[in-house]
């Protein structure tokens, strides 16, 4: 599937090796826009691919995580002002599963803490929602977020891929692995299950 990406911001060291993407984030690089701390930064790295009408999207992440805000994840975007980003984020001394979900304005949700540095992670867009899940064991999937994301136009086009990123620093390594974008995995909203 990564054959099928292109950056947005590429990094300055990246490669893929055997089937996994390796990426070490440039310093100062965020995505956030306006609330709280009045700022807009889309200098993140993504690696997207085009996905149009509904869809699922999963990968697997391992990073290094170990400074203030380092995070990795996926990515749906619409827009620069629209666009969700679930996975994890280094926080007050630990890991923790995180959503943020843009609509011109940033909003930030936290979730339980990472059970370790590997995770994987599934988006679902869907009939105008957007869930996200994420899975410590490749077993059983854990609800991070439902949400509201109709495209704003006829034909939705979203860009989606592994996302990583490191405001107070560089030099985040992360190792992203099986990504894949499909039809949309539509079960019920308790269905822990693979």
């Amino acid at each position: 599937m990564f054959d099928q990406c292109q950056w947005i911001n590429e990094p300055a060291q990246w490669r893929i090796e055997d089937g996994t993407l390796f990426v070490t984030t440039d310093a100062s690089t965020d995505f956030w826009r306006k609330t709280h701390y009045g700022f807009i930064r889309d200098n993140g790295h993504v690696f997207a691919a085009s996905a149009n009408g509904d869809f699922s999207a999963e990968v697997t992440v391992d990073g290094d995580f170990s400074a203030l805000y380092d995070q990795a994840g996926l990515m749906v975007r619409e827009s620069a002002e629209r666009w969700v980003k679930a996975g994890a984020e280094y926080n007050d001394g630990a890991l923790t599963f995180s959503t943020v979900l843009t609509n011109d304005f940033s909003d930030w949700s936290l979730g339980s803490p990472a059970s370790g540095n590997r995770f994987r992670l599934r988006m679902t867009v869907a009939d105008g929602v957007l869930k996200m899940q994420c899975s410590a064991d490749e077993r059983h999937w854990t609800l991070m977020r439902i949400a509201p994301f109709a495209s704003t136009t006829a034909s939705p086009h979203w860009l989606v891929g592994p996302m990583c990123c490191t405001p107070e620093r560089g030099g985040l390594t992360v190792r992203f692995s099986d990504f894949k974008i499909g039809p949309p995995i539509v079960k019920d909203l308790h269905d822990t299950s693979l």
